[in-house]
């Protein structure tokens, strides 16, 4: 891991927090979303604005620098120890593009709120871990 560190490059200092904030954000519009579809894509916009701080504030390898890169290969990359988030996002990351490009009635109330309810979870998790957030938006 040393050697992935050497060669990883910052990002602005503070905008891990922006985007946690922003993250924080969209979650609570999702949670105001009208349908399940909405709340699903939004919940995971969250996640992945989440996953944008964390490489915000580990640092993204200078290798990946001048080509697009999905933020869950990223995670991979910088911050194993979120495997588990990025593979469950990833994985629902077609189901998110195809509400954004006008599908709907694909997303089933259920799955919204798990989706919501994980954004929310690693929302918090990595909010503690980076020591920038407080506690989750769920009650």
């Amino acid at each position: 891991m040393s050697a992935v560190r050497s060669k990883l490059v910052a990002a602005r200092p503070g905008q891990a927090v922006v985007l946690l904030e922003r993250a924080r954000s969209v979650l609570a519009e999702a949670a105001r979303a009208d349908t399940p579809d909405e709340r699903f894509a939004l919940a995971h916009l969250a996640a992945l604005r989440t996953a944008a701080a964390v490489v915000a504030e580990r640092g993204r390898p200078a290798s990946s620098r001048r080509r697009l890169v999905s933020v869950w290969v990223l995670i991979d990359v910088v911050a194993p120890e979120y495997a588990q988030w990025s593979g469950l996002f990833a994985a629902s990351a077609a189901t998110r593009a195809a509400v954004e490009a006008g599908a709907r009635h694909v997303v089933p109330a259920r799955a919204a709120d798990d989706q919501w309810r994980a954004a929310d979870e690693f929302g918090h998790l990595v909010g503690t871990d980076l020591g920038l957030l407080a506690a989750p938006l769920a009650s």
